[in-house]
């Protein structure tokens, strides 16, 4: 507007047309505008709505973050519920395993396993290294009734047969160093032929063998048979798996290593040093066809899963030698029969007369150990003389004048011991049973061979 006419100048022209100049027209309007004009009034206007504006996107901004809120809190929440410790946590149910029982570290894994499973890759010994590793291990069980062979399956533990302990309660453990301890009879189930033998006095560094399984043994694998055969302790004799057989709830590994008396509650140990099997007598008189218990038959015996249900039940040998007459295909059974009942008259024949020859020899011992033996007895025997075959069972000494009487007793309790092995060995090859064998050892009371 011009100050002079009071027309209205466009802020684009700088002359009124009264002549007037119109100075700083465009700056007025803007910068140097009066309170009381127009525009500058407007200000407040629009800072009020710029305000409402931001208020209502802060509202509406508020609004969608607490809509969004509760999605991610069941991620959270769902994340938290899966840890990784609780989810690894799940695997320490093996653990359960040792609560079995104390032997569950020895015995054979294949029932806890499916039956495709793996074998174990175990380490194939050299057969020197195998030896061994498995011989001080491998110890001579001594009785009232004769002697056998056992095995360390704990350092407190032992595994033989049956037949080896008979009746007694109680064992002479002789170590492959010569020490001996006494043994005490846990356990017995005649139908699988197995013994279990617990020391109260024993040695945490003895040395162990661990059991295999039969599940995992195949024809032709290596094996070594030791043990104590005729009395020589430390013996071992090397063959392969002939078969694994099954008679009903007995199952039995077939070898061609030599079993022979004295061998009976050794172990049968494949390659990898585990034993497979409790050896027994061979049977029949055909070379190379000898057997052993299967080891899976004592993991069921030193679990407590097995309950006896025939006390005089037949051993496995008798029932097998039972059962492989009557099938024999090179022999009649007659002829089969013939040769046995003829073996059987002639051993106890035999027995006979070396029983009455024992019986002398206790009448000539009495003499011998009231006169001339100073000490004691140690153990406890079927006949007293028996001692003479325990080094430790005779510390005492011999008095004076009396080394003569002291050979002739030796030399009597040799040839009684020589015959009877002698005798067991023809009887054996003429096919009679192990188990007439040994009750007519029993009742002579010459039961000095396993």
């Amino acid at each position: 507007m011009c100050p002079k006419c009071g027309r209205q100048v466009p802020a684009s022209v700088a002359l009124c047309r009264c002549g007037q100049a119109i100075e700083h027209a465009r700056p007025q309007s803007s910068v140097d505008a009066t309170p009381g004009e127009e525009r500058p009034a407007a200000s407040p206007a629009s800072i009020a709505v710029l305000s409402l504006v931001l208020t209502i996107g802060v509202v509406i901004a508020a609004v969608m973050w607490i809509r969004r809120d509760p999605p991610p809190l069941p991620r959270q929440t769902a994340a938290a519920a899966v840890p990784a410790p609780r989810v690894v946590a799940e695997p320490t149910a093996a653990p359960e395993a040792p609560a079995h029982n104390p032997f569950e570290d020895l015995l054979p894994q294949s029932k806890e396993k499916p039956a495709d499973a793996p074998p174990p890759d175990l380490p194939t010994l050299s057969l020197e290294e195998l030896i061994n590793k498995t011989m001080p291990a491998v110890v001579r069980i001594e009785s009232q009734t004769g002697t056998g062979s056992g095995f360390f399956v704990r350092p407190d533990t032992i595994l033989t047969n049956v037949h080896v302990v008979t009746t007694n309660n109680a064992v002479t453990v002789r170590r492959p160093d010569g020490t001996t301890v006494r043994g005490r009879v846990e356990r017995t189930v005649p139908e699988y032929d197995i013994a279990v033998v617990h020391l109260d006095e024993f040695r945490l560094n003895q040395p162990t063998i661990p059991l295999g399984s039969v599940e995992r043994t195949r024809a032709g694998q290596e094996v070594i048979a030791v043990g104590s055969p005729l009395g020589l302790q430390n013996t071992v004799t090397r063959g392969i798996v002939s078969a694994v057989r099954k008679m009903d709830d007995l199952t039995l590994v077939q070898t061609d290593a030599a079993i022979n008396p004295g061998n009976s509650g050794g172990p049968l140990v494949n390659r990898q040093g585990e034993a497979i099997g409790i050896t027994t007598m061979g049977v029949r008189q055909a070379q190379g066809l000898s057997f052993a218990v299967a080891i899976d038959h004592a993991g069921d015996v030193l679990s407590g899963r097995h309950v006896v249900s025939n006390p005089n039940a037949a051993s496995p040998v008798d029932s097998f030698n039972r059962a492989s007459a009557s099938t024999a295909p090179d022999a009649s059974p007659s002829s089969v029969d013939r040769i046995r009942d003829d073996g059987s008259r002639a051993f106890e024949q035999k027995m006979t007369q070396l029983g009455r020859q024992a019986d002398q020899l206790d009448t000539y011992w009495g003499r011998f150990k009231t006169s001339c033996y100073e000490g004691r007895i140690v153990g406890s025997f079927e006949r007293e003389w028996f001692a003479m075959f325990d080094p430790g069972a005779m510390p005492g000494a011999i008095a004076g004048g009396c080394e003569a009487m002291s050979r002739d007793v030796h030399r009597m309790a040799d040839d009684i011991r020589n015959g009877v092995v002698a005798a067991d060995e023809s009887a054996r090859k003429a096919d009679v049973f192990p188990g007439v064998r040994r009750g007519l050892r029993q009742r002579f009371r010459l039961d000095l061979v396993r």
